[in-house]
């Protein structure tokens, strides 16, 4: 019988321990690298992806050098979201010696921070959390994108900036936000006070939150406590199937919106799922699409996919596996710093390799990343997209940093 593709995957999945660990042409000394991934759990539908992502770009890292001339050994698994799964293969990638970990989701990253704080663990997470970012509070918490907080601010000026002023209201009234998200989520959750600060800068009405789930896919209750307060903009703070559901349904509902999306929900399965009902909206990215032209490395991020998963088109991937490829990436490079300093201690990845990033260019359509001693928000610049006609078409690039220089070092850690 054929295997499906998925079939294939949890098959790679399964085998990457084998491919980069036990196999005799590999020889001399091994570094292991631990990943935790959600391939069946609620955020799924966007962690699939970016699991083959990791494993494809770890393929790339042993045939370019490794570190230094030292092959990685990847031990990756499935926690399916769960943060007390994720707890349990934490210690197992502390007792097989992992020299750092490629990380998922927000709850079981933000559980685990004092835990990697203390082992001095070098943590490179799929959370674009801002609480992530203080170096003074999560030293050992890092990610190659911009947080999710300053992507949501980005977002909602961008908005502001380019639609605000077309609309028949402006003048007359004030622009009216409101935010649905799955309350119980740290991941859909850790934007939602800054996207509120940043609409109170910018003169927003704030209406009140919708609790909408993860798994939703009947959202007309929600859509009907919102058409009270008419708002011009939503903020989606989910992933993409429930985002869609939501779009969707306020579209069938006549709730005349613009919607505004989290990293986690923008790609173009939301095209496909949302159908007409995507036009027009809005959303930040912290890389470039899959695919995308002349962009430095997408190349191999197309290469690799197609070598290591050629029963996956091309055409169904998604921007998640460069997602994936920029984790990988800073962290090889701070992992080649600290080796070549002659300490691979995760202090020295830290201290020799993040915090020495200085507007790195990492490729891939990411900000150039720079880790300072007080502040790990990698980039400044997030640049902000809208769908038409179902494609992403660049809106504006907002750097926060100039336009509120007077704000930006007090939103650390938002």
């Amino acid at each position: 019988m054929l295997k499906t593709k998925w079939q294939k995957f949890f098959i790679l999945i399964i085998s990457v321990t084998f491919i980069f660990g036990l196999s005799p042409a590999f020889g001399g000394d091994k570094i292991n690298i631990g990943a935790l991934n959600d391939m069946t759990g609620a955020t799924s539908d966007v962690g699939k992806d970016y699991a083959l992502g990791v494993a494809e770009a770890i393929h790339y890292v042993n045939d370019n050098g490794g570190i230094n001339g030292k092959k990685v050994k990847l031990y990756q698994f499935d926690y399916g979201y769960r943060i007390p799964e994720a707890l349990t293969k934490y210690k197992l990638f502390k007792r097989l010696d992992c020299k750092a970990i490629l990380g998922w989701g927000t709850g079981d990253t933000e559980a685990l921070s004092p835990t990697v704080t203390r082992d001095k663990m070098p943590f490179v997470s799929a959370s674009y959390s801002g609480h992530l970012a203080s170096a003074d509070k999560t030293p050992y918490n890092l990610f190659s994108g911009t947080d999710y907080s300053s992507n949501a601010r980005a977002t909602l000026t961008a908005w502001f900036d380019t639609k605000w002023k077309k609309h028949p209201d402006f003048g007359k009234r004030k622009p009216r936000l409101t935010c649905a998200y799955m309350s119980s989520s740290p991941y859909c959750s850790a934007p939602i006070k800054a996207i509120k600060d940043q609409a109170k800068i910018l003169g927003f009405e704030i209406g009140d939150d919708q609790d909408v789930s993860l798994f939703a896919i009947d959202t007309k209750s929600q859509i009907l406590s919102m058409k009270k307060f008419k708002p011009d903009v939503i903020w989606h703070g989910n992933t993409t199937m429930s985002v869609a559901a939501t779009i969707k349904d306020a579209y069938a509902m006549e709730l005349k919106v613009t919607h505004l999306i989290n990293v986690w929900g923008l790609d173009k399965n939301l095209i496909k799922l949302a159908g007409a009902s995507a036009n027009g909206i809005m959303g930040a990215t912290v890389c470039a699409f899959i695919g995308e032209e002349n962009t430095p490395l997408m190349d191999k991020v197309v290469e690799y996919a197609q070598k290591y998963n050629p029963g996956i088109p091309i055409e169904k991937r998604l921007i998640r596996t460069v997602q994936a490829w920029g984790n990988v990436m800073v962290l090889w490079e701070a992992m080649k710093r600290a080796d070549k300093a002659g300490d691979l201690s995760g202090e020295s990845i830290l201290k020799n390799g993040f915090e020495t990033l200085e507007n790195f260019d990492l490729g891939l359509g990411i900000s150039p990343v720079t880790y300072t001693a007080t502040d790990h928000r990698p980039g400044k610049t997030i640049t902000v997209y809208e769908i038409n006609d179902g494609k992403f078409q660049l809106v504006q690039k907002v750097n926060l940093a100039e336009r509120w220089s007077d704000k930006w070092n007090s939103w650390l850690g938002w």
